[in-house]
């Protein structure tokens, strides 16, 4: 992805930055500033994480409240375009005309990394059925439509699959995790690149909508021959079954912890390399990488326009990508590797109000 001179100068920074992390930066609270309520809104993926931070930094700091509405990624972007939230969610990177649309300078904050899962309602047949990305894009392009399809049988031998109709589930909603799905059915399918391609919404072929990962998640529970792509820690939450999908080494490989802590490694190389947070670590090359996964990011207006509320943001940040990544594991998620918090303290540090940073060293 092209980097604009506005990344290129505000990636530049954090990496000078990068160089002092050794030194602990100061947020300095306004006093008498009473109870600071902060809104936010965006992304469903890292939800079951998000709500858990949100909670513990209140805990630690009773001053400082955030109310979060997990709507999905393009809610998420909407609001902080129109300027109804403090600050947004995004599995979707932003590209360079939706960071121009802002009509301010916004940053991305990568903050972890998570796995998506293939899950399926199938009568009989429990957690191991094997997909290859073919045929996962065949199941959404509509050209596999029986669970006994000979395609399915030939990749799972030791498997009774049932003569059953299958229902494809996606997101209904502006969805991060649609993007990364998405983009990993382009890269490995030409034909779903060239008919459908990747976004955070997208004319779906066939299948049936649910409303956030939460939803997607019901609606496989309740529909038998159902199967649609969620969030690992909303499949382990809600006792799902899940798929383990042929990565580009041609391995089986479950969506694990492990699996995305390695992806999440290679795309932080990336980071480093491009001087650009927006990388993707779909289908990425590795024996052991789980093909389907992607970061996750908060998204921040560079410039803050309420003093008060602009030093309890930063202040929450500077606790999520230390102290808070350390819930990240529990969860499922990879937490952000060393190379990426070193970009986050830089990108945390140029947030600004008045021209001043709110973070000083």
């Amino acid at each position: 992805m092209r980097t604009t001179p506005y990344w290129r100068s505000l990636l530049a920074v954090a990496a000078i930055c990068a160089l002092f992390v050794g030194m602990s930066p100061a947020v300095r609270p306004v006093k008498g500033a009473g109870i600071v309520t902060l809104t936010g809104a965006g992304a469903t993926f890292p939800y079951p994480l998000y709500s858990r931070w949100f909670s513990e930094y209140n805990r630690a700091h009773p001053d400082v409240r955030i109310n979060y509405q997990p709507i999905g990624s393009g809610g998420g972007i909407e609001q902080v375009k129109n300027r109804t939230v403090d600050f947004g969610a995004s599995d979707a990177p932003l590209s360079d005309d939706q960071l121009k649309a802002m009509g301010r300078p916004v940053i991305l904050i990568p903050t972890v990394a998570g796995a998506i899962a293939m899950s399926y309602n199938v009568p009989n047949v429990g957690t191991g059925l094997r997909l290859t990305p073919q045929n996962i894009a065949a199941l959404y392009l509509g050209t596999i439509t029986k669970w006994n399809d000979p395609k399915l049988t030939a990749d799972n031998p030791g498997m009774k699959l049932p003569n059953m109709p299958i229902t494809v589930v996606h997101r209904s909603d502006g969805s991060g995790t649609t993007f990364h799905f998405t983009s990993f059915l382009s890269l490995v399918s030409p034909e779903w690149a060239n008919k459908v391609g990747h976004a955070t919404s997208v004319e779906w072929p066939v299948g049936i909508g649910g409303k956030g990962n939460d939803g997607v998640a019901g609606a496989i529970k309740q529909a038998p021959g159902a199967i649609g792509y969620v969030e690992l820690a909303y499949v382990k939450q809600n006792n799902l079954t899940y798929a383990l999908v042929k990565n580009r080494d041609g391995h089986w490989v479950a969506p694990s912890l492990a699996a995305t802590v390695l992806a999440a490694a290679g795309g932080a190389g990336q980071m480093v390399k491009t001087h650009d947070v927006r990388v993707s670590i779909a289908y990425a090359p590795g024996p052991t990488n789980y093909p389907i996964a992607g970061f996750t990011y908060l998204l921040i207006p560079r410039e803050q326009t309420d003093a008060v509320k602009g030093k309890a943001l930063v202040g929450f940040l500077w606790w999520a990508i230390h102290d808070g990544e350390k819930d990240a594991a529990q969860l499922l998620y990879a937490q952000a590797p060393a190379a990426v918090v070193k970009i986050d303290e830089g990108l945390v540090k140029q947030v600004t109000y008045q021209g001043k940073a709110l973070v000083t060293p």
